[in-house]
């Protein structure tokens, strides 16, 4: 089974697959939290949908309160927060757990993969992003603390489009 084929409920609650979320384009998925101080990093995630939607990406949001209680609203708050403050347009999953034994299955498949330094394993904190082609294939995992717009993410993202 490919990771576009894993089941992830959509923000609203609603059935979805991770591919029917990405509308089967390259994605850059991103555990997110609205008390962090990486919260910011929305405004640049929205500019990256807003770049490159037209080419067939997606963000796509996954809301976790594993690091801090940093998100510990529900569904509509988040929804709220997030269109409300920073204009949020692309979509968001249900909120999960990215670490643990309750890990979803999305993370379950991303955790394998190293970032940039060569660390594969449990996500470090919130807004951890993972770059996933239109089949499904991790091709980049970056770091909290790599902002949306660095030219390692902007050129990666290219480099699938």
């Amino acid at each position: 089974m490919s990771l576009l084929d894993i089941p992830i409920a959509r923000l609203d609650g609603t059935d979805a697959t991770l591919g029917q979320i990405t509308g089967g384009g390259p994605a850059l998925l991103v555990n997110v939290a609205s008390k962090c101080g990486l919260t910011p990093q929305y405004t640049a995630l929205e500019e990256l949908q807003a770049q490159y939607a037209g080419r067939g990406f997606t963000v796509v949001g996954v809301p976790c309160n594993q690091f801090g209680g940093q998100e510990p609203g529900s569904a509509e708050e988040i929804a709220d927060f997030c269109s409300a403050t920073y204009g949020v347009t692309f979509p968001m999953t249900e909120k999960v757990e990215v670490n643990g034994a309750g890990r979803h299955a999305v993370y379950d498949e991303l955790v394998q993969v190293a970032d940039q330094a060569g660390k594969a394993g449990d996500i470090a904190w919130n807004f951890e992003k993972f770059l996933v082609d239109g089949e499904g294939t991790v091709v980049a995992r970056f770091a909290p603390t790599v902002v949306p717009d660095d030219p390692q993410v902007t050129g990666a993202i290219e480099a699938l489009l």
